[in-house]
């Protein structure tokens, strides 16, 4: 594995992630599976590499958010309980799509993403 490339995604996804809120699956999945293939072996492994990775990532951005007072606490009780569960769900999915059809599904969704967040508001 290239250690070098991995510390740049690494740090690109931590600072997209500290500064958009995205870093995961927006950064980390696409440039583990086209710079770091080998050892990552498809876009599935890149899911699960990139969400155990983000866990470290999401306490340090959120803590620094919450010394900022920039989390809406209310906000997060509505959305947490039925995130969990989808991602769960979203895990499982996984199971049953084929990573060909995963890659398509998830560069139109960063497409759609892409031009609502420059067409709207």
């Amino acid at each position: 594995m290239n250690y070098y490339i991995a510390a740049i995604i690494g740090l690109v996804s931590g600072v997209t992630s500290g500064l958009f809120g995205v870093g995961g699956g927006i950064i980390m999945v696409p440039a583990m599976v086209y710079f770091l293939s080998p050892p990552v072996r498809d876009i599935k492994q890149a899911i699960g590499t990139s969400l155990v990775i983000i866990i470290p990532t999401a306490i340090m951005g959120s803590y620094k958010h919450y010394t900022q007072a920039n989390i809406e606490w209310r906000t997060v009780l509505a959305i947490a309980p039925m995130a969990v569960a989808g991602s769960y769900f979203g895990a499982w999915l996984t199971t049953q799509v084929h990573a060909d059809n995963l890659k398509r599904g998830f560069g139109g969704f960063i497409i759609l993403v892409g031009v609502k967040l420059l067409m709207g508001k």
